[in-house]
């Protein structure tokens, strides 16, 4: 909603219609969050364009050194640094009656996990 205030000063974007709002983020340029968001982005394509950049004039010339010659100490790259997904925890639990969900649920009390 920051994108909102910016480019059109809504403050309250509840006042209008959801077909105002979306008229109004469809309006707003490729760099907005509202899209970077719709579009699963995490950086705007410039500032992808430049870690692209910076990645092939630091291959090209660790490519020149010694160590580039041998394979060895390979320099990271901006891109898959910035690229890299969240590492995701699996955390499925699964009980077999309601007496083990209660008690696993009373263990996370005990230790303050819940609220």
């Amino acid at each position: 909603m920051c994108d909102l205030a910016e480019i059109y000063h809504i403050y309250d974007y509840k006042q209008l219609s959801p077909l105002k709002i979306a008229v109004f983020s469809i309006g707003l340029n490729e760099e907005s969050r509202i899209k970077m968001k719709m579009s699963g982005q995490k950086f705007p394509i410039n500032t992808l364009l430049l870690a692209g950049i910076q990645d092939r004039l630091s291959m090209s010339l660790w490519f020149k050194t010694e160590d580039g010659q041998k394979g060895k100490n390979r320099p990271k790259l901006v891109t898959d640094i910035i690229n890299k997904p969240k590492e995701k925890t699996d955390r499925k639990i699964r009980f077999h009656s309601g007496e083990d969900f209660e008690k696993y649920r009373q263990q996370l009390f005990q230790k303050g996990g819940g609220s």
